[in-house]
């Protein structure tokens, strides 16, 4: 699967490391756009990247997939960021609200379950990478008891129209899961994207 795309992995992986390599991306100049995750793990980045000099009102700031519910709803991943970068200057825009296609990222940073899903591309949701629309909506099966809600995601193709990805992961049960995508031994929505040419992967990962 190396062949396919570059995959370089950072282990013993830090927030701060995560927050230096997407201020990196947003030094750019010009307007950029970059994807983030919702869940718990990436909210301590977040905060990280709210303390630090980031000019952010010349960037398309997005979350690669959301519940759908209401931004004030205690579920909404949108609510949440917007609320811990309420002190800088970025705007969150919605999914909802993006032109479908969506324009290419010059960076799309991702988290992955412990089932493999990505974005909210669960495995029951078959995705394929050259799925169409970019923009979907999907139920996930089964729904999961901590978040039953319907989902809005990027496909695969619109995650993978990125200048550079990040992922970012914890724990041993999900890191086995992604040695095994990385060794083509599942079929899971990880492995069907890292199977796809495409731009760099830096894999950001720590054990607890």
């Amino acid at each position: 699967m190396s062949e396919a795309r570059a995959i370089d992995i950072i282990e013993n992986a830090t927030s701060a490391m995560v927050a230096d390599a997407v201020q990196a991306a947003l030094h750019k100049q010009g307007r950029r756009a970059i994807a983030v995750p919702g869940g718990s793990t990436p909210f301590p980045i977040f905060a990280e990247l709210a303390k630090r000099p980031i000019q952010w009102d010349d960037v398309l700031l997005i979350l690669g997939d959301d519940r759908l519910v209401p931004a004030d709803h205690q579920a909404s991943n949108h609510g949440r960021l917007a609320n811990t970068l309420e002190a800088t200057e970025a705007v969150v825009t919605p999914l909802q609200e993006l032109d479908n296609p969506p324009p290419r990222f010059d960076l799309m940073w991702i988290g992955m379950g412990a089932d493999g899903h990505i974005a909210s591309l669960f495995p029951s949701s078959d995705p394929r990478p050259d799925g169409d629309p970019a923009i979907v909506t999907l139920t996930p099966d089964p729904l999961p008891p901590e978040a039953p809600f319907d989902r809005i995601s990027l496909n695969l193709a619109a995650i993978n129209n990125s200048d550079a990805i990040i992922l970012v992961g914890k724990g041993k049960e999900k890191r086995a899961i992604f040695d095994a995508a990385m060794a083509n031994e599942n079929d899971l929505p990880i492995a069907r994207l890292l199977r796809i040419p495409g731009p760099p992967v830096t894999v950001y990962w720590s054990e607890s």
